[in-house]
């Protein structure tokens, strides 16, 4: 997964060389964040949800019936 980050970076930076300087601004900080997704254990990823410790609560506790 690494790899795929990181050469979505450089693909940003080489888009970016060419690019006018509002995009440019803004492809480089996407580069940046694709970078910091490539570093192992970086902990920018996105969070794992806490484990369920109860089964959710029913959402209707009629009959069922309209």
């Amino acid at each position: 997964m690494e790899e795929f980050y990181s050469g979505f970076a450089q693909r940003a930076r080489d888009l970016a060389e060419k690019a006018d300087p509002f995009t440019k601004r803004r492809l480089l900080e996407l580069a940046q964040r694709y970078d910091a997704k490539s570093r192992p254990g970086s902990g920018h990823g996105r969070p794992l949800p806490p484990p369920r410790i109860a089964p959710p609560a029913p959402l209707f506790s009629g009959s069922g019936e309209a």
